[in-house]
C-alpha cells in the first residue's frame, strides 16, 4: 500500500486512501504538473504480476480514456511506474450509490428514476463507442455532492475477464446477467440487466437474489424469477416496476436492446407515472468484483443445465406502446395460439441444445455478431480444451434450427386460421344482426368492441378498421394524465356487441394544458421551488458554480421564463453553488523584491498579506527573506499570503567610556582632622568617591571612569560629605576638569 507523501512518476503526490475494491486500491493524489487533485486506481500485486492481464488492462483503460460524458468518470491516463500499474482518473467528491442507499434507505421514485436515467445515459455513450462495462453495480456508481451521477471502472471491468471470473463470467455476482453467469456472450444488454438489478435495489433497498455463496446466487440469476418490487412496496410506480422487469429478463432479446430505448421508457414514466409499459412475459452486502475458480463456473453450468418439464408455451404477442401486458386479440382470438409441441419446447431450452445435438452436428466456428463480444478471450489451446469439456454456449446454428422449427409451426397455424376463416370454419367473434322490414330481411354485421385505451391514435384506428368497424370518430382533448397521441376514452365499452357502422368516438390526448413558465432566476432554491410548484410544474435541480450569482440562488431555468410548457411537466432550475473554490499552489517569494512578490501572489489569484521587515545577515536588504505559507503548498484561491522583507544586517550600537576628573581644596580650618568623603558625580550619579582626612588649605584630586555610554553627552560634579552624612561641599573649593570619552 502506498503512503501519503509518496510521489508517482515525479508528478502525483499520494494524499490519502479513498477505498479498495476487488482488483485495486484507490488513492486521492495531487497532480503537481496541472495543480489539481485526481483519483489514482492502483492494481493489486496479484493482477500487476499477470502480464496478459496488464497488457489488456492498458488497452482497455486507454480505450475508456476516450469516453467523455457528464455521467462517466473521466480517465486521464494509464501509467507504469517501476512495475506499479495505475490509472489516473477524475476525482469526484461524493459517495458510491451503494453507500447512498445504505444511508438513505430505499429511494423515492423520482430520485430512483433520475439516477437510472443518468446511469443509462453514461452507458448509452459508452455503448455508442463500442465499450461495454460488464460490471455495473451500485459500488461502481458515484453520487457527487451536487447530485450528479458518474459511472466508473469502465477500463478495469472490461479488462478483467481473463483473470477475475474464469471462462468469461464477469461482474459482481449479485448484479451479474444470466449469460455472464453461464460464461456466454455478453453485449450491451448485459449492462442493461445489471442496471435493472441496480434499479431494483434502489426502490426496494435489497437485491433480488442472495445466497450463501457465489454459485448459488449465479444460479438464481439463471433459473429463478425475482419477486416483483411492488410485492415489497406497493407505492412503487407500476410503470417503473415494468421497466425494471423488462430490463432484467432472463433472455437478452427480451430486454431493452439499447440504453436509448431504456431511457425513452424512463422518460415516459417520469412524465406520466400511470403510463403502461410493455413487458415481455416473465419466463446486500457490498459486492466487489471477485475471482472465481473453474470449479465455481463449472458448478454454475452444471446447475443451469436442467430440463424444465413445465416450460411455458411459445407465444409471440402483438402490442402497441402504452398497452397492458395482455395479448391483443384479433377477431376474438390470440394471433398465435399456444403450441404444445414437446420437441419444440425442448429445442427452445437453450441449455438442452448441446445435449440433443452433440452427436449429430459438428461444432461450428464462432460467428461474429455485430457488437457481441465474448467476455473470455482465449487462445487456440484454450479453445480446444473449451470444446472438449463441453463448456461452451449453445451454438448459433442450433438456435437457427430451433427458430426454423418454431417458424414452420407458426406458419402452419396461420395458414390453418386463414383457410378456416375463408371456409367459414371460424366466426371469429362476429355475429349476424337481423333487422326486418316490409320488404324482407337484411343482414347487418355485428362486431365485438375492442379495448383501445392506451393505444396510439394510429394503432387504435388500424385495429378498429381491421376488425371491420367503419364509423370511427376521433376527438383531440387536453389531458394531464395521458401522453400526447394516446387514447384515453372510447364511447363504446370493450366486449359490447354493436353494428359495424355504429359510431365509435375515441378521444386522443393532445397533451397537458400549456401554461406560462414563471421567471425564477435570482430566487432562492426554496422560493423558486414554491413558485414553480404553485404554477403546476414539477421541479428538477441541477447545480453549478457561478462567480456572479450567490450560493443557493437560481442561475438559469429550462424551459425559459415566459415560454409555454405543459402543466405538470418538469422545469429544471440550475442553482448556484457560489464561486467555485479552486485550489492553487503557493509560489516561492524568496529572493524577490516587494513589488515582484506581490505580483507573483496576484498571478496565482491569491491575496497579498502583511509585509513585515526584519534584519538578516544572509539576505540582502530589500529582498524577501521568508513567507507565511510555504511555497508548493496547496491553498484555496483568494487565500492571504504575507511575507517578510530583509533590512540587511542588524547595525551594531557604539558605546563610550567617560573619563571624569576633578579636585577640591578645604577652606575651613574647623574641618581639620575630620574624615570627609569626596564623591565624583557623572550625570547626577555617583561615578566614584574618595575618603580623606582634611587638612585645611590642602588640595585633593579625584577621578573616575564611566563605561557603557551611548552618547558623548554628559556632565560632572563634586560633592563632599562629612562623617555624619552632612553635605559640606560649601567648605571646599572644587575644580572639575572637562569630561573625556573613549570609544569602547
Amino acid at each position: 500500500m502506498l503512503r501519503p507523501g509518496m510521489m508517482l512518476c515525479d508528478r502525483y503526490e499520494i494524499l490519502d486512501v479513498v477505498g479498495a475494491g476487488g482488483m485495486s486500491i484507490v488513492y486521492k493524489a495531487r497532480c503537481h504538473r496541472l495543480n489539481r487533485n485526481v483519483a489514482i486506481k492502483v492494481l493489486k500485486p496479484e493482477f500487476s504480476n499477470d502480464k496478459n492481464f496488464v497488457t489488456k488492462f492498458k488497452i482497455e483503460a486507454q480505450a475508456s480514456a476516450g469516453l467523455s460524458h457528464p455521467n462517466i468518470v473521466n480517465v486521464y491516463d494509464v501509467y507504469d511506474d517501476d512495475g506499479l500499474y495505475f490509472i489516473v482518473m477524475e476525482l469526484v467528491d461524493g459517495i458510491t450509490l451503494k453507500e447512498y442507499i445504505e444511508q438513505n434507505g430505499r429511494l423515492s421514485m423520482d430520485r430512483a428514476i433520475d439516477i437510472s436515467m443518468q446511469i443509462a445515459s453514461g452507458l448509452e455513450a459508452a455503448h455508442e463507442s463500442h465499450v461495454i462495462h460488464r460490471d455495473i453495480k451500485p459500488q461502481n456508481i458515484i453520487v457527487s455532492k451536487n447530485g450528479n451521477i458518474k459511472v466508473t471502472d469502465f477500463g478495469i471491468a472490461k479488462a478483467a475477464s481473463p483473470n477475475t471470473l474464469t471462462s468469461g463470467a464477469i461482474g459482481s455476482v449479485h448484479y451479474i446477467s444470466p449469460e455472464q453467469a453461464r460464461g456466454g456472450y455478453s453485449d450491451e444488454r448485459s449492462d442493461i440487466y445489471s442496471l435493472g438489478i441496480t434499479m431494483y435495489e434502489m426502490v426496494t433497498g435489497r437485491v433480488p437474489f442472495d445466497g450463501d455463496n457465489n454459485v448459488t446466487i449465479a444460479l438464481m440469476h439463471i433459473q429463478n424469477e425475482m419477486i416483483p418490487p411492488r410485492q415489497y412496496y406497493p407505492d412503487i410506480y407500476s410503470s417503473f416496476e415494468k421497466v425494471i422487469l423488462k430490463a432484467t429478463q432472463k433472455k437478452p432479446e427480451r430486454r431493452y436492446l439499447t440504453a436509448s430505448a431504456l431511457i425513452a421508457d424512463l422518460k415516459r414514466v417520469q412524465n406520466n407515472p400511470n403510463i403502461d409499459i410493455v413487458v415481455a412475459p416473465t419466463a446486500v452486502t457490498n459486492s466487489p468484483t471477485q475471482e472465481w475458480t473453474k470449479e465455481d463456473v463449472q458448478a454454475i453450468r452444471d446447475g443451469s443445465a436442467y430440463k424444465n418439464e413445465n416450460a411455458d408455451a411459445f407465444q409471440e404477442e402483438i402490442r402497441m406502446p402504452g398497452t397492458s401486458g395482455e395479448v391483443n386479440k384479433i377477431n376474438g382470438i390470440s394471433p398465435i395460439p399456444p403450441i404444445n409441441n414437446q420437441r419444440l419446447t425442448q429445442l427452445l431450452e437453450e441449455d438442452d441444445w448441446e445435449d440433443e445435438y452433440e452427436d449429430e452436428y459438428e461444432t461450428p466456428e464462432p460467428v461474429k455478431r455485430g457488437n457481441l463480444k465474448k467476455v473470455q478471450d482465449y487462445d487456440e489451446d484454450d479453445e480446444e480444451e473449451y470444446e472438449e469439456d463441453g463448456d461452451i454456449d449453445p451454438k448459433l446454428r442450433k438456435a437457427v434450427i430451433a427458430a426454423g422449427i418454431a417458424t414452420a409451426v407458426v406458419i402452419a397455424i396461420v395458414i390453418m386460421l386463414v383457410l378456416g376463416n375463408f371456409l367459414g370454419w371460424f366466426k371469429f367473434g362476429k355475429k349476424d344482426k337481423k333487422t326486418t322490414g316490409d320488404t324482407g330481411t337484411e343482414k347487418v354485421e355485428e362486431l365485438v368492441m375492442l379495448d383501445v385505451l392506451g393505444y396510439s391514435e394510429d394503432a387504435a384506428i388500424k385495429l378498429l378498421e381491421r376488425e371491420g368497424f367503419t364509423n370511427v370518430k376521433v376527438e383531440k382533448e387536453k389531458n394531464q394524465e395521458v401522453q400526447e397521441g394516446y387514447v384515453f376514452f372510447q364511447s363504446v365499452d370493450k366486449d359490447k356487441v354493436i353494428a359495424a357502422d355504429d359510431e365509435i368516438l375515441i378521444k386522443v390526448s393532445s397533451g397537458a394544458e400549456e401554461v406560462e413558465v414563471p421567471n425564477v432566476k435570482g430566487y432562492t432554491d426554496e422560493q423558486a421551488t414554491t413558485v414553480l410548484t404553485e404554477a403546476g410544474f414539477k421541479v428538477s435541480h441541477a447545480y453549478d458554480y457561478d462567480d456572479d450569482v450567490e450560493e443557493d440562488k437560481v442561475i438559469s431555468q429550462s424551459p425559459e421564463a415566459h415560454t409555454k410548457a405543459a402543466e405538470g411537466s418538469t422545469v429544471t432550475i440550475t442553482v448556484s453553488n457560489g464561486s467555485e473554490v479552486k485550489e492553487v499552489e503557493v509560489p516561492s517569494l524568496l529572493g524577490k523584491n516587494e513589488s515582484e512578490a506581490i505580483n507573483a501572489i496576484k498571478e496565482k489569484k491569491l491575496t497579498p498579506g502583511t509585509v513585515r521587515h526584519a534584519y538578516s545577515d544572509t539576505v540582502a536588504e530589500g529582498l524577501v527573506m521568508s513567507q507565511d505559507i510555504e511555497s508548493g503548498s496547496t491553498v484555496q484561491e483568494g487565500a492571504t499570503v504575507g511575507f517578510t522583507i530583509s533590512d540587511g544586517p542588524e547595525p551594531k550600537e557604539t558605546t563610550y567610556t567617560a573619563k571624569v576628573s576633578g579636585s577640591v581644596t578645604c577652606n575651613d580650618e574647623a574641618l581639620d582632622g575630620q574624615a570627609i568623603t569626596i564623591r565624583l558625580l557623572f550625570n547626577g550619579s555617583n561615578a566614584g568617591e574618595k575618603t580623606i582626612t582634611v587638612v585645611s588649605g590642602t588640595t585633593y584630586d579625584v577621578s573616575a571612569s564611566v563605561p557603557g555610554q551611548t552618547s558623548r553627552d554628559g556632565s560632572a560634579d563634586i560633592q563632599c560629605i562629612d562623617g555624619s552624612g552632612n553635605d559640606v561641599t560649601s567648605s571646599f573649593t572644587k575644580s572639575v576638569a572637562s569630561v573625556n570619552y573613549e570609544e569602547e
